[in-house]
């Protein structure tokens, strides 16, 4: 069942997040220098008192209201999720984020793309934002059955193309190899899922691997924690705001493309808001949906659906966004198509991370040419 979905935060709720950001002691947090050995905490400081003094959710909820937001009951989870019509002459687009983003990341690309005649659609993730209360721990490959149960629902039988980054793509990656018949095209701009025998061979994608796996070593501890021990993990954050903030704001300052200072620290305020970044938190804080957030990493483990069977390729038409991310790094377009079927595929001059958030225009214009091609090739038969 879909129905209609206001967004509406308690004032109880609201008044305890501002008197626990307030109350938050800060000469238990030491400063180790920057964003050294984590996140910066000057930086975290004036985040919390912009929280503090000047963030008001109510005018953040009534623009979040003004998209057409809905829930549906989809295998027995709630899903919540934005539906802004075209006039169908195109196909659906369902556009999907990851952790630690949500689904305001794409609402630069709604209105343009409905406009083209697709139908978009964008979830919050299961348990995440407002697609909570979640029943159990899920990973990428059931988040996948359980969003194509949704453009089922919307779409019957027509066939959609998906855009994902960070578990968005991921859970692209699953729906285009269990359910191809339903899916038109993929859109990535990240690639970690990979089929499990599909091995680096060139000394391009050698070198690749051996870059990927070093800043791995210093930036994965997060991953290894949330798959691991997401509700030890939950008991501290679920009642801290700061502690919240600070666990999501490192990953915006680390993984965004960003200038640095002069002391080589991320200059995360020539890139991001205030109020940018708080409506992201808020989305996981006001919600209380931290921690099932986090059980997809989990789920993924438990899954074991971060590599694809040993043999698999997947036939969908796939189009890649290589945006410069100073983490996850673009693999090499020869090591992509080991498991993928690239038809398009564009290096990126800027980006990040969080690209249709900070880069709108270039993840437009990109989508749009990757859907041609895709739509001239089924034309051609």
């Amino acid at each position: 069942m879909i129905s209609p979905y206001t967004i509406h935060i308690s004032d109880e709720r609201l008044s305890d997040i501002r008197a626990k950001v307030d109350a938050y002691d800060w000469s238990q947090l030491p400063d180790a220098g920057g964003w050294s050995a984590g996140v910066g905490i000057e930086d975290l400081k004036r985040l919390a008192a912009y929280w503090r003094d000047s963030y008001d959710w109510r005018a953040v909820e009534r623009r979040l209201n003004e998209l057409p937001n809905f829930t549906a009951d989809v295998e027995g989870e709630r899903l919540h999720f934005v539906h802004v019509k075209g006039d169908g002459s195109k196909p659906p687009i369902l556009l999907l984020h990851g952790w630690p983003g949500s689904y305001v990341e794409f609402e630069q690309l709604l209105e343009p793309l409905a406009a083209d005649g697709h139908d978009v659609i964008v979830p919050s993730l299961p348990g995440f934002a407002f697609s909570t209360p979640l029943t159990r721990p899920i990973g990428p490959r059931r988040a996948a059955a359980i969003v194509h149960g949704l453009m089922r629902q919307l779409f019957g039988s027509a066939r959609y193309v998906i855009q994902g980054g960070d578990w968005g793509h991921a859970i692209a990656a699953w729906a285009a190899h269990d359910r191809p018949e339903a899916v038109l095209g993929i859109h990535i701009n990240m690639m970690t899922v990979r089929a499990e025998d599909a091995v680096p061979t060139s000394d391009e994608e050698k070198s690749f691997a051996a870059k990927r796996a070093t800043i791995a070593a210093q930036e994965s501890a997060y991953f290894h924690e949330q798959e691991t021990r997401p509700q030890t993990l939950g008991v501290a954050m679920a009642d801290s705001p700061v502690g919240a903030a600070g666990w999501i704001f490192e990953k915006f300052g680390k993984w965004a493309d960003l200038p640095t200072t002069a002391d080589g620290d991320p200059d995360i305020w020539s890139k991001f808001s205030e109020e940018e970044l708080l409506t992201n938190i808020m989305l996981y804080v006001a919600t209380e949906s931290f921690v099932t957030a986090t059980w997809i990493y989990y789920g993924c483990r438990l899954e074991k659906s971060l590599t694809l069977p040993p043999g698999a390729r997947i036939q969908v038409p796939t189009g890649v966004a290589a945006f410069p991310d100073p983490v996850f790094l673009p693999s090499p377009r020869s090591f992509v198509e080991k498991t993928y079927n690239v038809v398009h595929w564009t290096e990126m001059p800027r980006g990040g991370h969080f690209a249709a958030l900070k880069e709108p225009e270039l993840m437009l214009a990109d989508l749009r040419t990757f859907i041609a091609t895709v739509m001239e090739a089924r034309s051609r038969g």
